[in-house]
């Protein structure tokens, strides 16, 4: 499909019946959010905390700045079919704005915050984004730095001027200055917001949505009205928990797919409340405070709840240490039993029904889940010993399935029918098939329209209406997915024996101690695995024990940690079968990041930068090494270089595990 076709269609002069007729399509999110705000008026759409004060946005307010935003933008000669990004932590002024592009038919384009300028100035140039949303003076900065090599920019909208006083580039414009600006405008043409919005049609691409970029730099994805809107019904019509009564808190980056599909999709399509925290640092005391309904989150915000609440456990004195392990050994039970399919003793019943009201619901209430009715895993599978967990304590944990090319959803599992070790079933009007190879592929009306300026990546994703995932799995006999890992991660060994690492991974993670977990094998004749430590936990238990460490670098090769990360894999391994257990391993000297390209920025492993980045380490493991020494350049904040050689002992296990 041409892109230019997508982004441009011929204008159209339409009179009030027309205007009318348009609106009650309610094919896209500026005609949603019409209705809503005529349906809902003065109930909350969104709440964000200022100065520890809760303030309330209704949805009438919600429509009126919209409105001024989109004047605002017509006022500074925005044309349908124009790109604008958005860069910032979760705030209603990046709605109103996301939104005002789309009802002047524009394309919203949402960046990570925490993007390096290089990058972020590769991205907002090959979007040809023309208009720039900022949330404060470091995003600003970011893009003064690199202005050079972004001549497509015209106006830089910053959000919060705090820092900002003296600067004068005439490409910067306050937000308050733009509504300022769009009420002008439209005092003069006060049914041209209303036309803009009734020219718009479902099949109008609505946002540019950045992929995981696990292999390459992310793509955009082009995701139309209908799509979105489609996604949204169909999950919609098999998940019963969401209503518009409901409160949400917003966390996640907008420019993840999981972030746009609740906060921008299902609030349109339910009207519940959406909460912004103050700061992201105060995102997890926000949520216990406003105690939402339900919760959509990557597994990395599952794995930081476990551990945090293992770690204030391990902490706690032995009365309340036996009593929490007598506790989840009843939870456990009980998961197990019902993941069997079996009835539940009355017994059983009886003695989880007090450990919750003892023990289950008092823990729930301090991470701030005690509310929800569901709560759903996605962007990565969440491994069974944190379902087991979870769902013990009596929270409705499930699995999302998806892609961003399919709107983010494509299956989910059911109530009643949640098995740890599937993805769930398709949801409505969705179709799932397992190809000759074993890839997983999808066909639904949420399948995108293709990738921006990349028509052989599009081709090989979309072929004869199918989506091709890239991911390798199975069917399960319950109808539901069983998902492997992706195409291109699974290990081969020597003997060719074939093993998702992600499987292994997700189990040595199942602790407070390790961060991320590698693990190695291509071609070899066994696993071998990565480690990253959690500074935060590790040193903690460092210093319990009188372990003096000055740095992550010191710590992660202590012989005391060293000796805590073997029992792990140990215990690991004597659940896993021998050809897939780990022979070796080492604990680097640094973690994994998205700005040296280990992570995606929705800190996914980019295996293939992370194997060629530390090869000669990897080699080392395999040539039976007992120690690596390893050259690693630094650069100061003052300026300043130095070349360090830490020296990571690499640590083998006899091949029983």
């Amino acid at each position: 499909m041409s892109t230019q076709r997508v982004l441009e269609r011929p204008e159209e002069v339409l009179g009030p019946e027309q205007i009318r007729e348009s609106l009650r399509a309610l094919d896209t999110f500026p005609k949603r959010l019409v209705h809503n705000a005529e349906r809902f008026g003065d109930r909350v759409a969104f709440r964000e905390k200022e100065f520890g004060i809760w303030q309330e946005i209704t949805w009438r307010q919600y429509l009126d700045h919209v409105r001024a935003c989109a004047g605002g933008l017509l006022a500074l000669g925005m044309r349908r079919g124009d790109v604008v990004a958005l860069i910032g932590d979760n705030r209603p002024e990046l709605y109103y704005v996301a939104m005002a592009t789309q009802a002047l038919g524009g394309v919203s384009c949402g960046m990570y915050q925490d993007t390096l300028a290089d990058q972020l100035a590769q991205l907002l140039d090959f979007a040809d984004a023309r208009f720039v949303f900022c949330e404060d003076q470091e995003q600003t900065d970011k893009l003064l730095s690199m202005e050079d090599r972004l001549p497509k920019v015209e106006r830089v909208i910053v959000d919060d001027w705090r820092g900002m006083w003296r600067y004068q580039h005439p490409k910067l414009l306050r937000f308050s200055d733009l509504e300022s600006l769009g009420r002008e405008f439209l005092s003069r043409q006060p049914d041209r917001f209303l036309q803009e919005v009734a020219r718009g049609r479902g099949d109008d691409v609505a946002i540019f949505c950045l992929t995981s970029g696990t292999t390459s730099l992310p793509k955009l994805a082009m995701l139309s009205h209908r799509n979105l809107l489609a996604q949204g019904e169909n999950f919609l019509a098999v998940e019963p928990h969401v209503t518009e009564r409901d409160e949400f808190v917003s966390f996640l980056p907008f420019a993840w797919i999981g972030e746009q599909m609740i906060s921008f999709t299902l609030h349109q399509l339910v009207g519940f409340t959406v909460n912004f925290p103050e700061e992201p640092e105060t995102a997890q005391r926000d949520l216990r405070e406003i105690g939402p309904h339900f919760m959509f989150a990557p597994a990395r915000i599952y794995e930081g709840i476990h551990s945090a609440v293992t770690v204030r456990m391990l902490d706690a004195g032995p009365v309340r240490r036996r009593i929490y392990d007598a506790a989840m050994a009843v939870a456990g039970r009980r998961v197990d039993v019902e993941a069997a399919g079996q009835p539940l003793p009355t017994w059983l019943r009886l003695l989880w029904r007090l450990c919750y009201w003892t023990v289950y619901r008092p823990l729930l209430d301090k991470v701030g889940l005690v509310h929800m009715r569901v709560a759903w895993n996605g962007g990565a599978s969440l491994g069974p010993d944190y379902f087991r967990f979870f769902r013990g304590l009596g929270l409705n944990l499930k699995q999302i399935y998806g892609q961003t090319e399919i709107a983010g959803i494509s299956c989910v599992h059911r109530d009643g029918q949640v098995r740890f070790w599937t993805m769930g079933a398709p949801i409505a009007n969705t179709e799932i098939r397992i190809t000759d190879q074993q890839e997983i592929v999808s066909r639904s009306p949420s399948v995108f329209l293709g990738y921006y300026k990349n028509p052989e990546a599009t081709r090989e994703a979309l072929r004869d209406g199918w989506l091709y995932s890239g991911d390798t799995g199975v069917l399960d006999p319950s109808g539901d997915i069983i998902l492997f890992d992706r195409s291109g991660d699974i290990i081969t060994l020597q003997d060719g024996t074939r093993i998702p690492p992600r499987v292994i991974e997700d189990m040595l993670k199942f602790t407070p101690y390790v961060q991320q977990a590698m693990v190695l094998g291509e071609g070899r004749p066994y696993l071998t695995a990565i480690l990253n430590i959690d500074f935060q936990n590790v040193g903690k238990w460092a210093e319990d024990r009188g372990v003096a460490y000055t740095s992550y670098m010191d710590l992660s090769q202590k012989p005391e940690v060293l000796e805590l990360l073997e029992k792990l894999v140990r215990e690991t391994n004597a659940r896993l079968q021998p050809g897939w257990r780990v022979r070796a391993f080492v604990s680097l000297y640094k973690e994994f990041h998205p700005d040296d390209d280990e992570l995606t920025r929705t800190r996914k492993l980019r295996r293939r930068h992370i194997l060629e980045r530390y090869r000669e380490l990897v080699e080392a493991v395999y040539a039976g090494a007992e120690r690596f020494r390893a050259t690693v350049t630094v650069r100061y904040e003052d300026g300043r270089v130095a070349t360090l050689h830490p020296v990571m002992e690499i640590r083998r296990l006899e091949a029983d595990g």
